[in-house]
């Protein structure tokens, strides 16, 4: 029996993964100052175990006001890489063979300084410690929130040396896999996208995107070869007069020319006037399109839930990769559930053998 496209070893780069599944980074509003907490330590032990090739940690601020909230996570002081670094040899120490992990470094933007989700989602107010935003222009990003500062030309050298300093630390933390993100209308998404970006000097228009290659550049130059440097990109605003499938490819393309190994191809979140058709794999066409445009190793995402769907998709061509988030937070052993539901069988720690198909009727995926 051939095995299924999901269980194939995949390359990303020099990187080598034992299958085509990742699980997403999600936030956890679970950190202190930046720093892994406790939270960390045994989320990251319980994916290390799911099955999954690769695991992405969450969206990790490169500086203090690049977070989104107070209990986002950060890698831009010595304390922060201390408490990653015990968090994240507790994951390797009972990761799955050949299991990989990487991070996703990221600067919050204008949608920085915010509450957490149960707290209301909305901007800090003046007794909960906010700070200023920045953003490629003043535009808030919506009602509610803060008014971010214009950047200058010294913010935007400081956000550079801050993604290469998260970065370094990164490489020095072991990391296999650094993701840069570029969507979600955080900063890097902001600065490219003309829905944020109404600047009228060098910075603005095509300005903004290639601030995006010369970060990517500088991370890519600040790293070990070793490493598998990709980005999480935008494949579409769904706002008329915002970015369509077709800046994606672009960028992506120039991506690949400078040196990056991969993109995660992810939509909107720039606006609150945007139209997603939400649907399973509803950004899956916009993966196909930056494959197909550029080669590049492609990870596609969003709402892409069973084993079957997954591979529906890597069999049609349209990515390399499939990205999982609140798959694995409903079921820890996705991975393990996926590879029985497509007849395949996967490693797993000793001592949950007993737990195998094979060994307990029980264990059939009831999904």
């Amino acid at each position: 029996m051939t095995t299924p496209l999901l269980f194939q070893p995949l390359h990303l780069g020099a990187l080598a993964l034992p299958n085509r599944i990742a699980v997403a980074p999600m936030c956890q509003y679970a950190a202190d100052d930046g720093s892994a907490t406790d939270w960390h330590l045994q989320h990251w032990m319980t994916l290390a175990m799911s099955g999954a090739g690769l695991v992405v940690v969450e969206a990790t601020g490169v500086e203090r006001r690049g977070r989104i909230t107070h209990g986002c996570l950060g890698l831009y002081t010595d304390a922060n890489e201390r408490a990653m670094a015990r968090a994240l040899a507790a994951a390797r120490a009972v990761a799955l063979p050949g299991t990989r992990f990487g991070i996703q470094i990221a600067h919050a933007g204008r949608k920085a300084s915010s509450q957490r989700p149960w707290e209301g989602a909305r901007a800090l107010g003046p007794k909960e410690d906010p700070w200023q935003t920045i953003g490629a222009s003043a535009i808030p990003f919506s009602d509610g929130y803060h008014t971010p500062r214009e950047m200058t030309e010294e913010d935007f050298a400081d956000v550079k040396a801050a993604f290469v300093a998260a970065a370094r630390r990164a490489a020095r933390l072991g990391f296999d896999e650094i993701e840069l993100h570029y969507a979600h209308g955080y900063l890097m998404h902001s600065i490219q996208s003309p829905l944020s970006n109404r600047r009228s000097d060098a910075r603005g228009g095509k300005g903004g995107v290639a601030f995006l290659h010369e970060a990517a550049e500088a991370v890519r130059a600040a790293v070990p070869a070793s490493i598998a440097v990709g980005a999480r990109i935008t494949g579409s605003d769904w706002v008329e007069g915002g970015l369509v499938a077709a800046d994606a490819v672009a960028l992506a393309g120039a991506l690949k020319d400078i040196g990056l190994a991969f993109v995660c191809v992810s939509s909107g979140g720039n606006s609150l006037a945007q139209k997603i058709p939400t649907g399973p794999g509803y950004q899956v066409h916009l993966a196909e399109a930056v494959k197909k445009g550029t080669g590049i190793g492609t990870r596609a995402v969003g709402m892409i839930v069973t084993p079957q769907q997954a591979e529906e998709v890597l069999q049609s061509g349209a990515a390399d990769q499939i990205a999982f988030g609140r798959a694995f937070l409903d079921d820890p052993r996705w991975g393990w559930h996926a590879a029985q539901a497509l007849g395949v069988d996967v490693p797993r720690p000793p001592q949950y053998e007993r737990a195998k198909p094979a060994l307990w009727a029980g264990a059939a995926m009831a999904r």
